[in-house]
């Protein structure tokens, strides 16, 4: 029973301090972090409290807990010293430049002090020498004798210095200064210097270290001190005390130095181009590369350094981008030479990247500079390609061929005997616009840096729907429409005469939208996952994430598509419905007036609309079977839309409608029968081309129940003057082989397709079954 009670103790604990951890995971970064601000905390104290009724495991899920705030807290410290960062370095040089005023003050103070000194120590010399007479001569001698040496020393110490200074022998200067502090250090703690001798001594050292100070300021910025000359001149200026000032003359010959490097590069009258660009650009990237080795090596990782080198390397590139976006990136976004761009741009960030071992993140800055100028070249280039298609959709005479020899159309084509096979039958604008995109897509690849691929991809899209535009517009049925999109109608484009060159149309923008553009658009997509750096890369993951965007990318296209299709539909459509005229060729009289027309029975045959439709369908199936090949299943969508097209017009006429259901002259069984076999006939070669869909199967049978409720209402029983289906299949059937050249009625009669040839022997009970289908 204890043992139990312990356990369920323990477990209680162990749940609470889980739920503890799990509480502050949920607030906030500063208030998890303010228990290990407070001045009295106790690392001790709390890892106890947290850890003494904690098991193995809970230990370790605090141990992760901590690290993750750790973590978290680094981050935080970061991004506020990235907030804070030009008051961090302002106050740096304020604090460099107290230490420079308070080293001049301490000698100052120093000088004073002296000069009190001597000052003191003389009027003590002239009140002991009005003291006691027991002074003998030979001790005044000896002081004389030895301030006599001290003098000839000091005269001596100055000469030499003088020589080395002359000489610039700095080392050796150095090391005389040094010595001679020790000394006057070590005669200030023993007195073994009278006060005017120190304070000679002291001026001497101070007038001799300011010289040298200047000789080596004087030697750092000639420009042709470079390597390990200006290395030791820098060094001993820090040795001199001075290493603030020394670290920015450091970095002041590097910018001179790289300026006579970019004047010398570039003469007054040369022009800007991709190649100077690289070249420059790694003179710039090296020059920041060797100041910052130069730094590292000589003033080590302290903060104030560190500081200074940074903002003084994003001046450098600031002024770099600058310049680079004023003569080249400027005119490349007005001119839409994209190309040139990239390169630059790429070669730029390449080289960038390489300082970041170093700890220069110096990209931000680059992508703050080139990025509104890329932007713009981007859009000049898109709407390039946007005006070259139209102007070559001006002269496309829309018939397709393989690309000529040596062209590249597509990154996957394949070599040898397959090469046709492989490559896309286009029109000529239509490789043109593939071309384009490929091109503008290769260019957009190595711009990851600027996170440009989803604007690349949205223009390309947008350049893809004007396009289609024109194709729309290349239909004859678009110069009487009045609802272009976008007002292309403006557009001057070569119109599409015959079938085949308005499926032509159709067989650019669907290669164009499965294939082509989506193939080119997959590797920007897959850029857009390997820019995300939070997380390692996993390539199921990977796959998955990206269905998304290929699945938006894939549907804006097949809109588009689908707007063409539908724009082809409507205009074949109306071409078999309405006559030149514009008189309807799809009315309700042709089956009212059938019956009471004549006295015998008519030849039982397809109406000539639906003969049209089943003619021009099989035409374009043909003209679709050569042009679609490997995509049949377009081919037989396009069909399929057709037909709906006119049915779903007939079944939507109100006026068709209005005549048959409340017309004067109601529809008799001899129109009924014809609707109904025109309906079976366009059931019957639809299935038979494989482009009978569910919803025109659906609409068919919904005309004919429509049709037939229509003769019921007027009290006639129509499935008693309705043949069976059977009678409906082999009528259409016949229609087909007729219409197709294919029938051969040697030894049948003429009143093969008589109703009566059909109906006689049927009984009433076959006539009731038929009427309950």
């Amino acid at each position: 029973m204890e043992s139990t009670t312990a356990s369920s103790s323990l477990s209680f604990s162990s749940s609470t301090v889980g739920d503890s951890v799990e509480l502050d995971a949920n607030l906030t970064l500063s208030d998890r972090l303010k228990v290990f601000k407070t001045s009295g905390f106790d690392p001790d104290a709390y890892v106890t409290s947290k850890c003494q009724t904690m098991n193995e495991k809970e230990i370790r899920h605090l141990c992760s807990y901590l690290v993750d705030l750790k973590k978290a807290s680094a981050e935080e410290m970061r991004r506020s010293v990235y907030a804070n960062y030009p008051a961090f370095i302002r106050v740096s040089r304020e604090i460099s430049n107290l230490e420079g005023q308070l080293l001049s003050m301490r000698n100052l103070l120093s000088t004073q002090a002296a000069l009190v000194h001597g000052l003191a120590e003389g009027v003590q010399k002239d009140s002991l020498s009005a003291g006691p007479e027991d002074s003998t001569a030979e001790e005044v001698l000896y002081e004389n004798k030895e301030l006599s040496k001290i003098e000839n020393w000091l005269l001596e110490f100055l000469d030499t210095l003088e020589v080395l200074l002359a000489e610039r022998r700095v080392d050796e200067s150095l090391a005389a200064l040094e010595e001679a502090e020790s000394i006057a250090e070590e005669a200030k703690k023993r007195q073994t210097l009278s006060q005017t001798n120190l304070l000679s001594l002291q001026n001497a050292i101070t007038e001799q270290r300011q010289k040298l100070a200047e000789q080596l300021e004087e030697t750092i910025c000639q420009p042709s001190t470079r390597g390990s000359v200006l290395r030791s001149a820098v060094l001993a200026m820090k040795r001199l005390g001075d290493g603030p000032r020394a670290h920015t003359l450091l970095l002041n010959s590097h910018h001179r130095k790289l300026r006579c490097n970019m004047q010398s590069l570039r003469p007054s009258n040369a022009s800007y181009g991709a190649a100077y660009t690289v070249i420059l650009s790694q003179l710039v990237f090296s020059t920041i590369g060797q100041a910052a080795s130069d730094s590292l090596s000589l003033f080590g990782e302290d903060s104030a350094y560190a500081s200074e080198l940074v903002t003084w390397a994003v001046r450098e590139v600031e002024a770099f981008g600058l310049l680079l976006k004023r003569h080249v990136l400027a005119s490349s976004a007005a001119s839409g030479g994209f190309r040139v761009a990239a390169e630059c741009v790429h070669a730029c960030f390449a080289h960038c990247s390489l300082l970041e071992a170093r700890g220069l993140a110096l990209s931000p800055v680059l992508l703050r500079l080139f990025r509104p100028c890329v932007e713009q070249a981007l859009n000049t280039n898109l709407k390039r390609i946007e005006q070259s298609s139209a102007a070559l959709a001006a002269a496309d005479d829309w018939s397709l061929a393989f690309p000529a020899a040596g062209t590249r159309l597509s990154s996957t084509t394949s070599l040898g005997s397959t090469m046709n096979a492989s490559q896309p039958k286009l029109s000529v604008s239509a490789q043109r616009f593939n071309l384009m995109v490929q091109e503008f897509f290769e260019d957009v690849e190595p711009l990851e840096s600027l996170q440009l691929d989803g604007p690349a991809l949205e223009g390309v899209l947008q350049v893809f729907s004007s396009y289609v535009n024109l194709l729309i517009n290349a239909l004859p049925s678009s110069m009487d429409d009045d609802e272009n999109p976008e007002g292309f109608g403006k557009k001057i484009v070569r119109m599409a005469e015959t079938e085949a060159q308005q499926i032509a149309l159709l067989a650019n923008a669907s290669l164009l939208a499965d294939e082509l553009i989506p193939r080119a658009a997959m590797k920007l997509l897959q850029l857009q996952k390997t820019n995300r750096v939070e997380e390692p890369p996993r390539k199921a993951a990977d796959r998955q994430s990206r269905l998304p965007e290929q699945r938006e990318c894939k549907r804006r296209l097949q809109r588009y598509v689908d707007r063409l299709r539908d724009s082809f539909c409507r205009q074949h459509a109306l071409e078999i419905i309405f006559t030149e005229d514009g008189d309807t060729s799809l009315s309700a009289h042709m089956y009212i007036n059938m019956d009471g027309a004549a006295d015998h029975e008519p030849e039982w045959f397809p109406s000539p609309i639906f003969q049209e439709l089943f003619a021009k369908l099989s035409r374009m199936a043909g003209i679709a079977t050569d042009m679609f090949v490997g995509r049949e299943r377009f081919a037989t969508v396009l069909l399929m839309r057709l037909t709906e097209t006119v049915i779903l017009w007939l079944s939507d006429d109100q006026t068709f409608w209005g005549e048959i259901e409340e017309g004067p002259k109601p529809l008799g069984p001899l129109g009924l029968q014809q609707l109904y076999l025109d309906m079976e006939f366009v059931i019957l070669f639809t299935s038979q081309g494989r482009y009978l869909s569910r919803h025109l199967h659906q609409v068919i049978k919904n005309i004919i129940s429509r049709a037939i409720d229509a003769v019921a209402a007027t009290g006639l029983d129509p499935y008693s003057v309705l043949p069976e289906d059977d009678w409906f299949a082999e009528v259409a059937q016949i229609a087909i082989k007729i219409l197709t050249g294919k029938a051969n009625f040697g030894n049948v009669d003429r009143d093969a397709t008589s109703p009566t040839a059909s109906v006689s022997g049927k009984s009433i009970s076959s006539v009731l079954s038929h009427g309950s289908n």
